[in-house]
């Protein structure tokens, strides 16, 4: 209802229309006219107007205002409407009896209106009482006899609708109107912002009021009233402020209105209304509300003239969610509760959509069915293909308030917590940790709850998960490590050779011994036919544990037995513990497994070792392999088997199990298990020298899981891979702007600090700082050596470190660094560890750099290290260019070309012969970067060689295309040819390749 002090914006119109009607009055015109429309538009203001302008030019004024009161009360209007014309009418009316027919007092009313126009103004006849409703319609017949007019408002729909409110043959003679009033426009709130602040307010200001107000004066008097009284100004910054305010008026106008609904059956399907009324149709909604007789047209009419209906949608007005609140506010909260119950069991009987469902379960007290469950993990998948994160796992929290079995409780929390890494780590981890000391877990969750702790970062979990007593991880167990079900025997359901990939176990390593100490692993045994003899062994070793095994819980405890380990061996590489008070070490890897996860944590720990190249590739492919028990797949494992193949020169292989790794993350919705595949395979494209798809799937992970959720453990690792890709796509600002950034105190005590020292002497190194990089390089040396990495193959510190040195004029320290590194990637054995390694020794050495730099590209080019290959083919080249035979790169060039057919293209000005050495340098060491000719130069026809040439003179396509006289199309064709074998992405990189890198 308005305030009698709200100001008549905008209601001009309404204005002119009733004094015509007072003026037609006194000229003896009779008049009917209704003002409708929202509660709040100022419908009674504007009668209580017109019955002022009445009184003033001498009309005679009764009037009355019906209420949700005195609903019940017979005549309670036209009592108030004849009381200044007879004091004791209200006593006759309410106390005698009713006479068939009777209208009592109107004979009278109308004998004294032929001596003075009379104007009956009656507020809100949604609420009139049936006797009055009569009484007013016979005074409607009756108009044209007369000289009166009856002014009535109302909001919405009548209980009962008055005929006068349509028109009748009845009321013919005499003039109907009705008056549908709007909301205020904008023009309309910026006028009542300036009368009730005194100051014009600003246009973000009056629009955010218009919007959440939407324009109903009654609503826009009260919130600007109370802005007021806070002493603000109707400024833009205080927008947040004001849509507060009008949270509280709307929710007090709904709280006004509740309390006027007098009807108990009106006021439960309201209530109803408000759990579900956008879910459910209005008769199935009053079905929640119980049996009653009320006719379901009375019960729209009766909460439509309240005004807590409208007919828009049949749901409460405009305000929906403060509205809905307020109204459901006012209920116990156990009733509360026992409706959203009720209501969910209805919609799930009528199909309502999963999501609507689970909304009203949220809200719900346990149900008790087991469709309950299944609606809302179907909600859950919904929200989060929706993007509705915390939608999602409120969905699943409520699923576990009901009944479940433990396993199926357990899955629940389980991936609950998946998706509380992201939201909630910290919660996560409590319920994770709940999981791996509950004894009732089921197969291979337990497992999989370590799993997703150390994706997220927590290590001490896999400890958490290690049975105490004779019951250790480090423990030997009964049966080795055989998750087979009994009666699987090697001939049986299975092709010949798989057995043999699903073991796990390490055929060559040393028995009995700790497969990471690099102790056991420098002194390894590198023959196949001892690892053909050890799988012999392993199979037979199988076949004994077999038949002492005859029980299948048993099977599964020894499977998750292994495969704890296996991720504690992980969290121990994340993060060395063993050092400190009270922790034990890490138990060795069981020596045969059919452990998927075994074997992809020996794959890496071979590949860190450098050693057993052929066992690593084979437990890597077997990490991939289908558990024998069944046991579902393990993420980190994986992960770490696919950079084992990054290792193995099996990056391809590696490429298609992580895209496999990816569409399974992505089927169950784990957003941190996307973003660290995402990471691993930006790691992947870097060593493949694909920055720009690098940058991409790093950009990718960041949207899964947000550098501020991301644990400091695996900040370093991150930080490298973004650090290298901007540098490699030739973003060196940015690059040096990751790596000024702090790290978390955490960060630098875990094995992912490596990649970050060893991010920061590259990009000291290309800014031409070889002190600086050189201390980068020997801190990853040490880091990487205190977890047991001496393979060169995971990051190429030694040879980096050593062309530093050579900088710095330490021949000695480089040529000890290199020749360490040749040493131990021929001891790994993989064509691109071995050609950086060489690469690295022909840069330091003196003697036959040539033929060390002729090795290095022999040895790189059967190796998928293309952006290395196509250094050492710079290097030789440019070695090659000062010397007067010139035997290989250059010669080659012009013998390819002469085979072909084709005219031998020159070498591109520049590449003729090395520049000098500064005075007093030696040869080798210190010298002027040389012009390096491209390794895909050779391949270049004639035509795409002179349009080259021109390119990196600086001619655009146009001039090119106008000097060869060909078309603008044929240059650019030609120019992507160039761009293909020459393996570079542009003008800039072809003119280095024709000026040299200083561009001189």
């Amino acid at each position: 209802m308005a305030p009698p002090d709200l100001p008549l914006f905008e209601r001009d119109r309404e204005q002119a229309v009733l004094s015509a009607v007072i003026g037609e009055l006194r000229s003896g015109r009779p008049a009917l006219v209704t003002v409708t429309g929202e509660p709040g538009l100022g419908q009674n203001e504007l009668l209580r107007w017109a019955a002022g302008q009445a009184r003033d030019r001498g009309v005679h004024v009764l009037a009355a205002r019906a209420t949700s009161a005195e609903h019940e009360l017979r005549y309670g209007v036209v009592a108030q409407l004849l009381a200044p014309e007879d004091r004791d009418i209200a006593t006759r009316l309410f106390v005698a009896p009713q006479r068939p027919g009777g209208l009592p007092g109107l004979n009278h009313l109308l004998t004294a209106c032929h001596d003075r126009p009379t104007l009956l103004v009656v507020q809100d006849v949604q609420w009139l009482d049936p006797a009055s409703l009569r009484w007013l319609e016979a005074l409607a017949r009756r108009l044209p006899r007369a000289p009166l007019a009856l002014l009535t408002s109302t909001t919405g729909t009548a209980i009962d609708r008055p005929e006068w409110s349509v028109g009748t043959p009845l009321t013919g003679l005499a003039s109907t109107i009705e008056l549908a009033l709007p909301p205020l426009t904008t023009s309309g709130v910026s006028a009542a912002v300036r009368t009730v602040c005194g100051v014009p307010g600003d246009t973000d200001f009056t629009d955010a009021l218009a919007q959440a107000t939407r324009g109903v004066p009654a609503v826009v008097h009260e919130v600007l009233l109370r802005f007021t009284r806070t002493g603000c100004a109707p400024r833009a910054e205080h927008v947040e402020h004001l849509r507060a305010l009008t949270a509280e008026v709307v929710g007090d106008h709904a709280a006004q209105a509740l309390s006027e609904l007098r009807d108990p059956v009106a006021v439960d399907v309201l209530r109803a209304l408000a759990v579900c009324g956008d879910l459910l149709d209005f008769p199935l909604v009053c079905t929640l509300a119980g049996l009653h007789p009320v006719p379901e047209a009375r019960l729209r009419a009766t909460l439509m003239a309240s005004g807590l209906l409208t007919p828009r949608d049949g749901s409460p007005p405009g305000h929906d969610a403060v509205v809905r609140a307020r109204i459901l506010e006012e209920m116990p909260a156990a009733d509360r509760a026992d409706l959203y119950a009720r209501a969910a069991r209805l919609a799930q009987r009528v199909a309502v959509a999963d999501q609507g469902i689970a909304e009203l379960l949220l809200r719900a007290r346990p149900v008790g069915a087991p469709w309950a469950v299944a609606t809302l993990r179907r909600g859950f998948a919904a929200a989060l293909r929706s993007g509705r994160r915390d939608r999602a796992t409120a969905y699943l929290a409520r699923a576990l308030d009901e009944p479940l079995r433990s396993e199926e409780r357990a899955r629940v929390e389980l991936q609950l917590a998946s998706v509380q890494m992201v939201t909630a780590p910290t919660a996560a981890e409590r319920r994770l940790h709940g999981l791996i000391r509950s004894t009732g877990t089921g197969t291979g969750l337990r497992a999989q709850a370590v799993d997703l702790c150390l994706l997220g970062g927590d290590t001490r979990a896999a400890r958490l998960a290690q049975p105490t007593g004779s019951g250790t991880l480090g423990a030997p167990v009964p049966c080795g490590a055989d998750v087979l079900a009994p009666g699987r025997g090697s001939g049986t359901g299975s092709p010949p050779g798989r057995r043999a990939r699903a073991v796990a176990g390490d055929a060559t390593a040393p028995r009995g011994g700790n497969t990471s100490d690099p102790a056991h692993r420098d002194g390894a045994d590198e023959h196949p036919e001892r690892t053909a003899t050890a799988d012999n062994d392993a199979t037979v070793s199988e076949r004994d544990e077999l038949a002492t095994v005859g029980d299948r819980h048993e099977l599964a405890t020894v499977s998750e037995r292994h495969e704890l380990i296996a991720l504690l061996r992980v969290a121990r590489f994340l993060r060395h513990e063993e050092t400190c008070p009270g922790v034990p070490p890490a138990p060795a890897l069981p020596e045969h497994s059919h452990s998927p996860a075994v074997a992809g944590v020996r794959a890496w720990e071979h590949a860190m070792a450098g050693v057993h190249l052929e066992a690593s590739r084979r437990l890597a492919r077997a990490a991939f392999a289908p558990d024998p028990g069944g046991r579902p797949p393990l993420v980190t494992p994986r992960l770490f088997a696919c950079r084992a193949l990054f290792l193995t020169d099996d990056g391809d292989e590696a490429e298609a199990h992580l895209a496999t790794l990816l569409n399974e993350a992505h089927r169950q919705r784990a957003a941190i298990a996307i973003a660290h595949v995402l990471a691993v395979r930006a790691d992947l494209h870097l060593r493949h020298g694909r920055p720009d798809a690098a940058a991409r799937d790093l950009a990718a992970a960041e949207a899964e899981l947000p550098p501020a959720r991301l644990h400091p453990l695996f900040v370093p690792y991150w930080a490298s891979l973004n650090l290298v890709a901007d540098l490699q796509n030739g973003r060196p600002d940015r690059a040096r702007e990751i790596a000024a950034r702090p790290v978390p105190s955490l960060s630098e005590e875990c094995a992912t600090s490596a990649y970050l020292l060893f991010a920061r002497g590259v990009l000291a190194r290309s800014e031409d700082d070889p002190q600086r990089a050189r201390a980068y390089f020997r801190a990853c040396g040490r880091w990487l050596l205190h977890y047991g990495c001496v393979n060169p193959a995971v990051l190429p510190w030694r040879s980096l470190a050593a062309e530093a040195a050579h900088a710095l004029g330490d021949d000695a320290e480089a040529l000890r660094l290199t020749r360490e590194e040749v040493r131990l990637a021929a001891r790994w054995g993989t064509r691109s560890a071995l050609g950086r390694a060489e690469l690295g020794l022909a840069v330091v050495i003196r003697e036959n750099r040539t033929e060390h730099f002729r090795a290095a590209v022999a040895t790189l080019s059967e190796s998928p290290a293309r952006t290395d290959y196509t250094r050492a083919v710079l290097e030789l080249a440019s070695a090659e260019s000062a010397e007067a035979e010139r035997r290989t790169a250059l010669a080659l060039t012009s013998r390819r070309a002469s085979t072909a057919g084709g005219v031998a293209p020159g070498p591109l000005p520049g590449f003729s012969q090395a520049p000098p050495a500064p005075a007093g340098v030696p040869p080798g060491r210190g010298a002027a970067p040389h012009p390096r000719p491209s390794a895909g130069w050779p391949a270049l026809s004639p035509a795409e060689h002179e349009t080259a040439l021109l390119a990196a003179s600086g001619l655009a396509n146009r001039e090119i295309a106008t000097t060869l006289s060909v078309t603008t199309r044929a240059v650019e064709l030609r120019l992507s040819g160039v761009y293909r074998k020459l393996r570079i992405r542009g003008r800039e990189e072809l003119r280095a390749l024709r000026y040299g890198p200083e561009g001189g």
